[in-house]
């Protein structure tokens, strides 16, 4: 169980801390331009810790678990890259199928990024599990 949380806990700080970067500096005009009037001004950090307490359970669950279990970082990394593309995906083109204004190249990036940013955060949540549990 401890290198669950391992797991988890370097999983988190890699997610929190990419997301970070990528929603607050690197994209941000780029999420308000393509969201416009749809996204707050203010956003439901009460939701969105939800979200991120939540998705790295996945993360561990379909990932780091297999990658622990013998598949090694590769596994941890291809299998968190899948994760975050069916998350990510499934999210985007629902979005796509039923808000009006929400694009093609919206779904586009934020799939992409959904893939590099989870199969990162599995790479540290299984790298945390070898620093610090074996």
């Amino acid at each position: 169980m401890g290198k669950y949380l391992i797991a988890y806990a370097g999983a988190l700080v890699v997610l929190l801390a990419m997301d970070a970067v990528w929603l607050g500096v690197l994209m941000r005009d780029f999420y308000k331009t393509e969201l416009g009037a749809l996204m707050r001004e203010n956003p439901r950090l009460a939701a969105a810790g939800v979200f991120y307490a939540v998705y790295v359970v996945g993360v561990v669950v379909f990932a780091i678990g297999p990658a622990l279990d013998g598949g090694g970082w590769g596994r941890a990394l291809v299998m968190g890259g899948l994760f975050g593309f069916f998350a990510y995906f499934t999210y985007d083109m629902v979005n796509y199928a039923t808000l009006k204004g929400y694009s093609l190249r919206l779904v586009l990036v934020d799939t992409a990024w959904g893939i590099v940013v989870t199969g990162m955060s599995a790479l540290a949540g299984y790298q945390a599990v070898q620093w610090f549990a074996r």
